[in-house]
This record gives structure tokens, sequence and C-alpha cells, in this order.
């Protein structure tokens, strides 16, 4: 089989996202899908809806229109603020997009006005991650502006948390979002059907019994992919973690040195963390880069020890096992190290669709 290639299991997927859509409804919250790590694919699309999630997820908007061609009239959501370039191809394409600026809200106005249609949006809320949302005192504004737009629609509020500084969310956070959701209908004299709680972060105060109030959806990756919460990196009980493998395959095997010798400068990408001297031993080199995947992001075999990575290789001491060139060495991977190499054109897709194993 070719290699390097990544190794995933369908049946696994569908089950990480039955059983949250099932946990979750429990509860009265829906699921949006979020596929970005996979590049859009659609075999995985088509199982995560089979599995019941209320729509999928997708923050560029080439994925967008690859999902619209094979999932037909699944509900798709941008779920980054809409390029001002691309707001003709957003309303076309997606039924609603998450938004924080009034400039881009304006485009997407006349585009969908243009284009004869309507656009759902999602008013994003700032509650203290500092990645994208209004900040709450700006509101009440920009809700007046957007309402006075034609060709959108105001489906509610929403806000991220965990993504770019690690906050989780809270019964604070999570109730304030509510709150500022409760004032927009009263002082606007509108119902918002939808209050999206964030993603996968919100997980663990969720299942730990979080108080839900009009939090009704939530957008998740990572939880689904590879059955983790991505505050603590901790397993989430009864799903898989092990739903993607990445296969490399080894160049270069046999004894060497574990300390580098000649004059010393930068490596190709930046400088080298010291090692100490521990005589000969035995490493293999993959053919498997930067270029596939986050090296760091890489689960090893039991025993072996990454010793480095650079564009198209992978250079690892076997912990003495005596690994022939030609074997090929298989890898557990996390959400960034999943994420590069699904969007490597260098690592083959293998999807398996067998029965549920543990």
């Amino acid at each position: 089989m070719s290699s390097p290639r990544l190794v995933i299991r369908l049946d696994r997927l569908g089950h990480n996202a039955r059983s949250l859509v099932e946990r979750l409804a429990a509860r009265g919250i829906s699921v949006t899908a979020v596929t970005k790590a996979t590049l859009g694919s659609a075999p995985i699309a088509s199982v995560l809806v089979a599995a019941g999630v209320a729509g999928l997820g997708e923050s560029r908007i080439e994925t967008i229109e690859a999902l619209r061609q094979s999932n037909g009239s699944v509900p798709l959501t941008l779920i980054r603020s809409p390029l001002p370039s691309q707001v003709g191809r957003v309303v076309a394409a997606a039924n609603c997009s998450l938004n924080s600026e009034p400039a881009v809200l304006t485009l997407l106005s006349a585009a969908a006005v243009d284009q004869g249609c309507r656009h759902g949006v999602l008013l994003m809320v700032e509650l203290g991650d500092l990645r994208e949302g209004i900040m709450p005192r700006q509101l009440d504004g920009i809700t007046a502006e957007l309402l006075q737009l034609p060709g959108l629609d105001l489906l509610g509020l929403g806000t991220n948390l965990g993504c770019q500084n690690g906050i989780g969310p809270s019964d604070a956070s999570m109730g304030q979002l509510c709150e500022l959701a409760r004032g927009l209908e009263l002082a606007f004299g509108i119902a918002l059907p939808m209050v999206s709680g964030g993603n996968s972060a919100n997980l663990p105060w969720l299942l730990e019994g979080g108080r839900v109030d009009r939090i009704n959806n939530l957008r998740l990756g990572e939880a689904i992919l590879l059955g983790r919460e991505p505050l603590g990196r901790q397993p989430i009980q009864g799903l898989f973690t092990n739903a993607f493998q990445l296969v490399g395959e080894v160049i270069e095997a046999g004894p060497k040195p574990t300390l580098a010798w000649g004059c010393a400068g930068e490596g190709a990408f930046g400088p080298v963390a010291g090692r100490r001297d521990r005589g000969e031993r035995w490493r293999v080199l993959l053919a498997l880069g930067l270029q596939d995947v986050d090296a760091a992001g890489l689960s090893l075999p039991a025993g072996m020890e990454l010793l480095g990575a650079s564009s198209d290789h992978l250079v690892l001491d076997t912990g003495g096992e005596m690994v022939a060139v030609g074997a090929e060495i298989s890898f557990g991977l996390n959400y960034s190290a999943l994420l590069r190499a699904m969007t490597s054109p260098f690592v083959a897709k293998t999807m398996l669709a067998g029965p549920v194993l543990s």
C-alpha cells in the first residue's frame, strides 16, 4: 500500500458522532460537526450526517463548496468570518456564517440581495479567549444595524472559547451568553433560535453538569474526530481516540552515534536542542516530514523516541529494536498532526468502513 498514508476508521468516527449527538440531545443541544481538520472529506462528512449531526461546519469556502456538491441539502455553516472578497461565494454555498464585523455583514447583505437569496447569521460574542467576537457592550448596536440589512436572517448568538488562549467555558461565561441572547430578544422583539455555546472545549463543563440554560448548539470537531477534549487533551469516556492512524515507511536503518559532530549552527527549522551522548543506537529514517505532519503531535510506538524532523524526513530512535528498511511504523495523532496530515497532498488517505472494534 502507498505510504505515507492516513488510515481512517469511518466506523469509529460514526460511533463518536452518534454517541455525542445522543448525549447532547438529552440536554437539548444539537451538534454541528466541524470537519475542517479533514479538509471537508466527503466520505467522513457522509458518516457524520448519517450519525445524526444537525449540520456541518467548515472554515474555508472552498471546502464548503465541495461539501455542497457531495452532501446536497445538509445545512452548512462557515465557522470563520467570511472574507470580504468571497461574500458572493459564501451566500451561494453556505446556509449560515459566523460573523463579528459590521462591514462584512453589509457585504453579505448586498450579495444575498444580488443573488435573490437569504443568508443566516450567527453573531459571535467575545467572552474572554480573545480570538473572534463582538465585545458585549457593542452587541446591541451591531444587532440594530444587522436587523436593517435585507437578505440576512439573525439566527442567534455564538462564542468561541479554548482555541486562542485556552480559556475554557464556565457557568459564568455561558450564563452571560444566554443573558445577552435574552437581552436582544427583549430589546428588539425578536426570537433567537440558536445559542451556540462553543466547541469541543465545552464538553468537560457540560458533561460535568454545567448549567445549559439557553445553550442549544455546540460545534464539535476534535471530540468527534479524536475522542478528546482540547483543553486538557483528555479522552472522553465511551469514545474512540484512534479513528486515525498515520503510517510511514522506513528508508534508512542502522546504528549511528547519538551525538552530532562538526561545526554546529541552526538546523533547517531553527536551533537544535542539545542531546547527551548515549553511544551508538539503532536509528531509522522515515519518508515522512514536516510537510506532511506536525511531528510533535505524533504518538510513537512504545520505546521509540523522536530525534528530529525536517521537511521530508522523520528520525527515530527505535529503543533498541532493529527495524529494517521497508518496514512500516504507525503513529497516533493529535489535532495539529491530523490537520496537517489530512491537508498534505503527499499523504494517502485510506478509508476503512468495517464494524466498530475496541
